[in-house]
């Protein structure tokens, strides 16, 4: 279902946002709602890198198969 929200903007930044919503051929509010996702996915998940670091790290790794062989054998209290 869709939901309309209402969005103040100072008249410079509506300008901004219509003349990129234009380039892209997109309408104003799916420019926001579509930049507003990906700005969320980007910060959300990991990137490469950190990645790299996560999987590099073998403590960090043996602790997250002992709670997995934990989460398993239904061992632990979830909070």
């Amino acid at each position: 279902m869709s939901r309309t929200v209402t969005l103040r903007l100072p008249d410079e930044h509506y300008e901004v946002f219509r003349r990129y919503a234009e380039s892209d051929n997109r309408s104003l509010s799916n420019f926001i709602e579509t930049a507003a996702l990906r700005y969320i996915n980007e910060i959300e998940y990991v990137d490469e890198f950190e990645m790299e670091e996560v999987r590099a790290n073998r403590t960090l790794n043996a602790g997250m198969k002992h709670g997995l062989r934990d989460t398993h054998a239904r061992r632990g209290r979830f909070v």
